[in-house]
């Protein structure tokens, strides 16, 4: 078995953990680690939970002693934690921002600290289980990719590989629901601000627009730019991203939808929706799916995809435990064969 331990565990994305985890039957949950609630149990905090007999410990990156670590922490966390725990051979999952850039520079522009040493952002992958190229032998830190940059990065992955569009100009307008911001206070997500409301935020500056344009950059070998807008909706769960780009050369609608068939058709957790059907985030509400449809505006050969995730399952703790699977070379499906919640 597996062992493994959550750190940041009176969070959503911590608690989604446990959920999925929960239904994996080669994995052990050793330990959920929170600084502020040590020896409360999970119940009190999580109440849903109380068939689960674990307390909140403190983590000792130096004593604890479990397979691997997931880090479900605000940003600014995981990076002062990993290197000790990986030295000590303990595998780190880890779902912040902190080891997903290579450039230091552009993490302490876009999350305002300084960032990982660069020995270790060197060793993470960044990992989007579909393309991912996690070795089981050699890979100990993973850091998983961000819930917006999951949503558009499978995607633009196909048309990227295959050179088929214009990598300079592409327009990524998406939509979040308020899960994605945690469960930190903040007055733009008291009920009577956010609710009959719809807003743009981080305009320019969302710290994920450099996570997308370095995987965008890695796959085109050419330094890459997008447009990116983010906003938030009133809703719980769930990621719709609309993308627009220019085709570099003349392609039928169908002749896209093949494509996306072709490079997913042996991917069990993206679904490609027949044309003229498009995805809404509903379908996917609680499952480790992603939905992805098409439309090619022939005449001046742009298209436009959209693609929906869970935000806290595909795009954090479902993708995680996905990559786990790949990790120790189990079926990428294992504990995450979860419908969605539908209506």
């Amino acid at each position: 078995m597996i062992t493994v331990g959550i750190v940041g565990g009176s969070g959503y994305g911590a608690v989604e953990l446990i959920r999925l985890l929960q239904h994996h039957p080669n994995v052990i949950i050793k330990y959920v680690f929170s600084h502020s609630k040590i020896d409360e149990p999970i119940s009190k905090t999580f109440p849903h939970l109380n068939h689960i007999a674990l307390n909140y410990t403190e983590l000792n990156e130096q004593a604890t002693s479990c397979d691997v670590i997931f880090f479900a922490t605000p940003s600014n966390v995981s990076k002062h934690l990993v290197p000790n725990l990986i030295n000590n051979g303990v595998k780190v999952i880890d779902l912040s921002g902190d080891f997903r850039l290579t450039d230091r520079n552009l993490y302490q522009t876009y999350y305002g600290e300084a960032a990982a040493e660069q020995d270790f952002l060197d060793s993470a992958l960044y990992s989007i289980a579909e393309w991912s190229e996690i070795d089981s032998q050699r890979t100990k830190l993973i850091a998983n990719p961000g819930c917006f940059p999951t949503s558009i990065l499978l995607a633009l992955h196909p048309l990227i590989a295959q050179n088929a569009i214009d990598v300079h100009s592409i327009i990524i307008d998406s939509k979040t629901g308020v899960s994605g911001a945690g469960r930190a206070l903040a007055q733009h997500l008291h009920y009577a601000e956010m609710n009959e409301n719809f807003s743009a935020y981080a305009i320019g500056n969302h710290k994920h627009k450099p996570e997308i344009e370095q995987y965008v950059s890695n796959i085109a070998r050419t330094k890459c730019n997008v447009m990116f807008t983010p906003h938030l909706i009133p809703m719980t769960r769930g990621i719709l991203s609309t993308i627009y780009v220019k085709l570099n050369e003349y392609m039928t609608a169908e002749h896209l939808h093949d494509i996306y068939k072709n490079n997913y058709e042996q991917k069990p957790f993206i679904r490609i929706r027949d044309l003229g059907e498009y995805p809404k985030t509903k379908e996917v509400y609680g499952s480790n799916f992603c939905d992805i449809g098409l439309y090619v505006d022939e005449k001046n050969q742009r298209a436009i995809i959209v693609s929906v995730i869970d935000n806290l399952v595909k795009g954090a703790s479902g993708q995680a435990i996905q990559n786990l699977n790949l990790l120790y070379d189990l079926d990428e499906t294992t504990g995450l064969n979860q419908l969605p919640i539908y209506p």
